[in-house]
């Protein structure tokens, strides 16, 4: 079960409202299933306000950085900002090239944001919902 800190995810609720009305976009790296940091990443859509692309020299900039840090890819976060019970959308899974690693969402429609994590596989046309935990620091 892959594990967050409280302070990983309030930098993650941070970046998607202040990313919003547009959607956020972002890596999460870390060892075993313990995230270590998270690399935001400029998010490049032509309608940022319904999807979402990572700026290509952010995210091999993020690459570079985990495997510097020993760090493997464990996590690829966005938002939906006018969501308050985020879900794959067919985009999410047509675009879901990271089979192996847990897919978060954050809906920011609601009075509180809400993270949810998802495996996704594109080639399946499948997801489901999976479980995280948040981890003292």
């Amino acid at each position: 079960m892959t594990t967050v800190t409280p302070y990983q995810l309030e930098q993650i609720f941070v970046y998607a409202k202040q990313a919003a009305p547009s959607e956020c976009c972002g890596l999460i790296g870390g060892e075993g299933e313990h995230a270590r940091s998270l690399y935001p990443l400029r998010n490049m859509a032509l309608n940022g306000l319904v999807a979402y692309e990572a700026a290509p020299e952010d995210l091999f900039m993020a690459q570079r950085q985990m495997r510097e840090r020993g760090e493997q890819l464990l996590a690829i976060y966005h938002s939906h900002p006018r969501s308050d019970e985020p879900v794959p959308s067919e985009t999410d899974v047509r675009l879901a090239y990271y089979p192996q690693a847990i897919y978060f969402i954050i809906g920011l429609a609601g009075p509180r944001p809400v993270m949810r994590a998802f495996l996704i596989s594109e080639r399946q046309e499948h997801w489901e919902e999976v479980e995280y935990a948040i981890a003292d620091e």
